[in-house]
């Protein structure tokens, strides 16, 4: 079995106060704050925080029943055509939406968690027992008369990245994840219990 080391060992070169540079194939950055710094089996791996806040655009879809369902926008040409009128809703209350690498991002301080404007989204999946996840409103908006929601999530997203032959940050692939994930939660299991 993998064996961590300290994550924040004397010689290691990212404390959490370092930040790096995630880069997707499009060539899009995403600035991110080092949580974390791990060697398991002499490669170094990083736990990352986005140094601005995610959001996740929703359209809103009628069923018969007339219940609504927020259907996550997954899609670059949808993004693409909704990109500008999200950028000047969320410019109202002071944030710069940004399309950055992995996810979209927002810059400025984000508005006060109120009940009133959450929402919880459950993701069905029979293989997983995800929790439910919380997101605060930021703002809906039309376009081309559709109905759009911009959240940002209560909990943090956090990538797990390894350090590539360069010394540059890669994202894991889900597959690398699920065989690293036991070994990340035991070392964090071990750092509280100091």
């Amino acid at each position: 079995m993998a064996m961590f080391s300290s994550a924040f060992e004397e010689n290691n070169e990212y404390s959490n106060s370092s930040s790096v540079t995630l880069k997707d194939e499009a060539g899009r950055s995403l600035e991110c704050y080092v949580e974390r710094s791990l060697l398991v089996e002499d490669k170094e791996y990083l736990l990352l925080l986005p140094a601005d806040a995610a959001v996740e655009i929703f359209a809103w879809q009628s069923h018969d029943s007339d219940e609504e369902e927020a259907v996550p926008v997954e899609d670059d040409e949808t993004i693409n055509s909704i990109f500008p009128t999200a950028e000047a809703v969320l410019a109202e209350q002071n944030l710069v939406l940004k399309r950055t690498a992995y996810a979209l991002t927002v810059a400025g301080e984000l508005p006060p968690v109120e009940e009133s404007e959450l929402f919880t989204l459950e993701i069905e999946d029979d293989t997983s027992d995800i929790e439910p996840e919380q997101l605060q409103l930021l703002a809906s908006f039309y376009h081309e008369d559709q109905e759009y929601s911009v959240y940002t999530p209560l909990d943090p997203l956090l990538f797990f990245a390894r350090l590539n032959s360069s010394g540059n940050p890669e994202l894991l692939s889900p597959e690398e994840f699920q065989k690293l994930q036991p070994l990340l939660a035991e070392q964090l299991i071990d750092e509280m219990e100091e």
